[in-house]
């Protein structure tokens, strides 16, 4: 069973309880590594940190990807970088992916279930 999410929990990573849903991984440099949201639970929280002093790309079912160029242009990918939680609503079944510049960059991904209206 996931941990439930509280409404009244900030996104600020503080006063969260423990979520029995912890997923970690080390990343290869640059290889997409996906994450299948697992559960039965309509919608999650998905708080990502990473370590050590890396870059890792995030994307929501596509493959992440770095920036392509100096110019700005649309992008699937958010940054994720050390010292920085990156907290999104997910769906079970989503595929959260991961890519990395940096070799050996461990990634945790650790699910609270939203069963209440926020």
């Amino acid at each position: 069973m996931t941990r439930a999410y509280i409404a009244q929990q900030t996104v600020t990573d503080y006063g969260y309880v423990f979520s029995d849903t912890k997923l970690t991984a080390t990343l290869a440099i640059t290889t997409d590594t996906s994450l299948t949201v697992p559960g039965t639970a309509p919608r999650f929280k998905a708080v990502m940190k990473c370590e050590p002093a890396g870059q890792v790309w995030v994307a929501l079912n596509e493959a992440a990807a770095v920036p392509a160029g100096a110019a700005f242009a649309a992008s699937g990918s958010e940054l994720l970088t050390e010292n920085q939680m990156l907290c999104r609503e997910v769906k079970a079944g989503d595929v959260i992916h991961f890519f990395s510049v940096t070799a050996t960059t461990d990634v945790s991904v650790v699910l609270y279930a939203l069963t209440t209206p926020n």
